[in-house]
């Protein structure tokens, strides 16, 4: 008996799950794609969504869900994350591949069946089924062991059987259940969202979420023609990698990065449980419960949503048949200048509309849109007039040549998204650019081309230290000083127009603008000066900078020949100036002081010095005969310079004592010192 056949009736009056379409598509620069399916469901019969696996976080986390008429959704079912043979496991039969049919009843004993066997037509019980050798031991068959009503046991052969009938409904279900569940994991990357609702009638349904999506980009053509202001055409590049078509789909392109991640929300997740034992013979312990600080109101909210409306558009019309390469060299050569400068500028049929979507911009579509599945689209939002003004801008450093730029103006009342620029210049091609994101009413500098005709050089020069400011606390004195640093732009035109050159000088940390020259703008990195550029003309630019340094310095340290350079700046405030010369003199007492002391170690020692020679002349003179003169004349002499020590003693001492109320007095004045 072919197996198949039983299971494709048994699925017979399964309801097959109604279809969604995508009618709306809305696309983010933060990687998301906000999707909305719309559809008729009728009783009965669920509609199903399916993503992929590692996409169900984000279905789960931002799934929306409308109905029309006043229905109410009655819940949302999903496949869930289990791998297929423990979705299988509850199960009390497996159907394996190429299994035969009578290994499938044999896990089936005792329930009841119906079958056909030619005219006759058998009920019974299931008591088992082998695979039996015939006689032929080359060949098998399949039997079937069944317990008839009338109590009889009869072997059936499988092989004359037409037919199979479960009459139990429970064991029906659960084939169904079960090849319905085979059926879902077919696919391991696809996951079904089954969406029941209430009511007896069909009705319109529509569900909403996000999804990750590629990132939509843009690309601009900025074209001058004449001494109007230049065209900026606008086109977006959308990707559908989703896997299936967008037809005639409401489109929408939103710029701005709000803020998404992802969490998971899809798989089981488990909260691992304290492990406790239950005491025996204790007492339960009495618990105290605090008393409540606040108490927290509010009533129960509601679930809403609003109604998408359907516009209908014309929708653009045809392309004109493509011409041939022949046909394409006629027409060009017939265009006049004023002709190649039209044809730099698309003919659209329609463009976007635009406005702001809270704190983001958005460009919706007019008309509907199609994109095929695994295919791109190029399509217009933009096509308007902007205030622009050419330039030359200078900044990048190792260069010699500027760049041609322009000064782009946002004067469309819409959010330019970021993207690249190819700019036509009098129906040529003049080069490319990179603009980012840019709001209505600001501006942006974009360059596309090197300028040959003008020339630039630097050079640089740096002065000596130079005090600006002097402070003094608890005995610190701060000294800031200025190092003074020019670096000089030479400009050379070498073409016999007028330009004007946008220089951009980079700032850096700790250094601070000075001149009289102030630049037009300041960007977070550098300041822009904006300079006239005679025909053919050289010119000098000076930029001078300065930047300041602070030093500290303990005035307890300082020499006095090292307070007098401060003393002598012309930045010192009074009071600081009378302060430290107070401290220098009192340092320079001191030092005198100091001097004196030492000038006496000295004269002390050597005093010293000759005592120990006359005591050894002496010593010498004592084992000699008649030398008792000279002895007393040596002891004349040492007695004399006793007297002498004791005046030189009493010298330093008064003048240590002097010395030690300088130092207070400097340690006073140090301390109490501050300006």
């Amino acid at each position: 008996m072919n197996f198949t056949i039983c299971c494709a009736a048994l699925l017979a009056g399964q309801a097959i799950a109604a279809s969604l379409p995508v009618t709306e598509v809305v696309l983010y620069k933060n990687g998301i794609g906000y999707f909305v399916r719309s559809g008729e469901v009728v009783p009965g019969r669920p509609a199903r969504l399916e993503f992929k696996a590692e996409d169900m976080n984000d279905v789960l986390k931002s799934l929306t869900l409308f109905a029309e008429g006043g229905a109410r959704f009655t819940a949302v079912r999903y496949d869930s994350s289990e791998p297929l043979d423990a979705k299988l496991a509850p199960f009390p039969f497996r159907l394996l591949p190429q299994q035969p049919l009578s290994a499938l009843l044999d896990q089936l004993k005792g329930a009841r069946v119906e079958l056909k066997t030619g005219p006759e037509t058998l009920a019974g019980d299931v008591a088992g089924a082998r695979e039996a050798t015939g006689d032929d031991k080359h060949r098998s068959r399949e039997e079937l062991i069944l317990l008839l009503d009338s109590g009889e046991i009869r072997t059936i052969d499988l092989g004359s059987v037409t037919s199979i009938r479960f009459t139990d409904p429970a064991v029906q279900d659960q084939f169904k259940r079960y090849l319905a569940t085979v059926a879902a994991g077919r696919s391991r990357e696809k996951r079904g969202v089954y969406i029941e609702s209430t009511g007896d009638a069909a009705q319109r349904i529509t569900a909403s979420y996000i999804l990750p999506a590629p990132v939509w980009k843009s690309s601009y053509r900025l074209s001058f023609t004449g001494a109007s202001e230049p065209t900026l055409e606008g086109w977006a590049i959308v990707d559908n990698t989703t896997g299936e078509d967008w037809s005639q789909v409401r489109l929408a392109l939103v710029s701005g990065r709000p803020v998404s991640f992802i969490t998971n929300l899809y798989e089981p997740r488990m909260v691992e449980r304290q492990r406790v034992q239950l005491p025996e013979e204790s007492a339960v312990a009495p618990e105290l419960h605090e008393g409540a600080v606040g108490v927290v109101g509010g009533v129960p909210g509601g679930v809403g949503g609003g109604v998408s409306s359907s516009v209908s558009v014309a929708a653009a019309p045809p392309p004109p048949p493509a011409a041939t390469p022949m046909m394409k060299a006629r027409q060009f050569a017939a265009l006049d200048r004023a002709d190649r400068e039209r044809n730099t500028v698309s003919s659209f049929a329609d463009v976007a509309g635009a406005g702001e979507l809270g704190e983001l911009f958005e460009y919706r579509f007019n008309a509907p849109v199609t994109v095929k599945s695994s295919e791109s689209a190029m399509l217009p939002f933009l096509q308007q007039s902007v205030a622009a003004r050419r330039l030359l801008i200078f900044g990048t450093m190792g260069e010699s040549h500027p760049r041609h730029a322009v000064e782009i103006s946002n004067s469309t009342g819409k959010t330019l998204d970021g993207g690249p620029i190819t700019v036509f210049d009098a129906g040529a091609y003049s080069g490319e650019a990179l603009m980012e994101t840019l709001k209505s009413g600001d501006k942006r500098l974009v360059s596309y081309a090197v300028d040959l005709g003008t020339r630039l050089s630097t050079t640089f020069e740096s002065s000596s230290d130079i005090v600006r400011e002097l402070h003094a606390r608890r005995g610190v004195l701060t000294v800031r000083s200025a190092i003074q640093e020019t670096k000089t732009y030479t400009i050379r035109n070498v073409d016999q127009k007028l330009k004007t050159l946008v220089l951009e000088h980079q700032i850096r940390q700790g250094y601070k603008l000075l001149g009289k020259v102030k630049p037009a703008e300041t960007t977070a990195s550098a300041y822009r000066f904006e300079l006239k550029l005679a025909p053919g003309a050289d010119q000098k630019f000076p930029v001078l900078e300065e930047r300041l340094l602070d030093q500290e310095y303990m005035l307890a340290n300082a020499t006095p020949d090292f307070l007098v350079v401060f003393v002598q700046n012309k930045d010192l405030i009074e009071a600081g100036r009378k302060q430290l010369e107070r401290i220098s003199k009192q340092k320079s007492l001191i030092a005198d002081d100091a001097a004196e002391l030492s000038r006496l170690d000295q004269v002390i020692n050597e005093t010293f010095r000759d005592q120990e020679r006359l005591r050894q002349n002496m010593l010498s003179l004592n084992q000699v005969s008649r030398q008792q003169e000279q002895v007393q004349a040596y002891a004349r002499q040492l007695a004399g310079q006793e007297s002498k020590l004791a005046t030189l003693r009493g010298n330093q001492a008064r003048l240590r004592q002097h010395k030690a109320t300088l130092d207070a007095e400097l340690n006073a004045l140090i301390e109490n010192a501050e300006f």
